[in-house]
């Protein structure tokens, strides 16, 4: 086994760390077991992730936990993977507090169940007055929805006469899509060594780096997520800028 890299030798850590938690159900099948024990492990990976990015003192952490492609799984699948998330929701809400790590949603919340919407506004409003970090879980979400509905809310107000067509431009876009007071990720990761976006943050994630983890999401804990910080470290990010323009561009 690699040594986990030591934190204070990388030379920068991202402010946004963006996950696709991806292989929970071939993680199970390997084993012989039901996919839900391959969430309820990977929920032990989420868990261990939002201590290793508190060690890290990164600002935010989004996981896509549930896209809108997701409600075509089996029922009860669906009823298994919410429960889990009430369930930890439960059990982990306190570490939560105890970090200061506030909470939040980004996709459709209302089409959630309504037990699920209560208990998750519940640790929302309980842990909204913490600054410093911020979990993000990714429910119901899908990035071309997301951008869809930033559309449709900007062809309402130009429409209205709130707003000037020929003033629309990137930030307006990114002023209306689901949380637009987060700073953009600058690094991505998937595991189990897919090569999608599978829909996830088209948007934000123009300028992320990219790291791909060949380990299923229930076996990715600390030393995956520093090696992925590591790599991010190494990288050179000049955004389209030459490197003796990218100072002037992005200083």
């Amino acid at each position: 086994m690699n040594p986990v890299p030591n934190i204070l030798s990388l030379k920068k850590v991202p402010r946004h760390v963006a996950v696709i938690m991806d292989g929970n159900g071939r993680w199970a099948k390997e084993r012989g077991l039901p996919r839900i024990e391959g969430h309820k492990e990977g929920a032990q990976s989420v868990r261990a992730l939002l201590r290793a990015a508190k060690k890290a003192n990164i600002e935010y952490l989004t996981v896509y936990a549930f896209s809108t492609e997701n409600w075509k799984r089996p029922p009860q699948e669906i009823k298994g993977l919410m429960q889990l998330l009430v369930d930890s929701l439960n059990a982990y809400e306190q570490e939560l507090h105890d970090n200061r790590i506030r909470l939040r949603v980004m996709g459709q919340f209302d089409r959630l169940p309504p037990p699920v919407r209560k208990r998750l506004q519940k640790t929302i409003d309980a842990t909204a007055h913490y600054a410093g970090h911020t979990f993000i879980v990714a429910l119901s979400y899908g990035a071309r929805t997301e951008i869809a509905e930033a559309a449709r809310q900007i062809a309402e107000k130009a429409k209205a006469g709130e707003l000037d067509p020929a003033t629309i431009d990137e930030r307006t876009v990114a002023e209306h899509l689901y949380l637009p007071d987060v700073p953009d990720p600058e690094l991505m990761i998937r595991t189990s060594g897919e090569l999608r976006l599978s829909n996830f943050m088209l948007w934000q994630l123009s300028y992320a780096e990219f790291h791909i983890a060949d380990t299923y999401w229930p076996d990715f804990r600390e030393e995956q997520f520093f090696q992925a910080l590591e790599a991010f470290s190494a990288r050179d990010r000049r955004y389209g800028a030459t490197k003796e323009t990218e100072g002037a561009n992005h200083g």
